[in-house]
């Protein structure tokens, strides 16, 4: 289990439109090329370790004659920012995808000591 001291817990979250590939005729639309996007996303201000972070589609928009096969996840998280990853494979054309993500962990407190302070 993870311990997070409550006047330390920082929470950061978002949204971004990962991609909108029926307008350009990209990969995840049109089925041919790399079926898997990796966007780094900054948090605000930067944990002290790497936070946990959790993504989920807010917005999916998929071609209706094939199957729904989605994938999407974090990867690379940091104390500065993480990656969102999504896939998709076999016959899936997705047209878009918008991604809401939240991240929980320990922050800096004014009260933290700083080693240049003894100097």
């Amino acid at each position: 289990m993870w311990r997070i001291r409550t006047h330390r817990m920082g929470i950061d979250r978002g949204t971004k439109i990962l991609f909108s590939d029926f307008v350009t005729d990209g990969a995840m639309w049109t089925g041919e090329g790399d079926r898997e996007i990796r966007m780094k996303i900054p948090f605000s201000e930067s944990f002290t370790s790497p936070p946990a972070v959790m993504v989920g589609m807010s917005m999916w928009d998929i071609d209706a004659e094939t199957n729904s096969r989605i994938d999407i996840s974090s990867d690379n998280v940091t104390a500065d920012d993480f990656e969102i990853v999504f896939s998709t494979w076999g016959d899936t054309k997705v047209a878009r995808i918008r991604a809401d993500w939240i991240a929980f962990g320990e922050v800096a407190d004014e009260d933290d000591w700083d080693d240049q302070d003894l100097f």
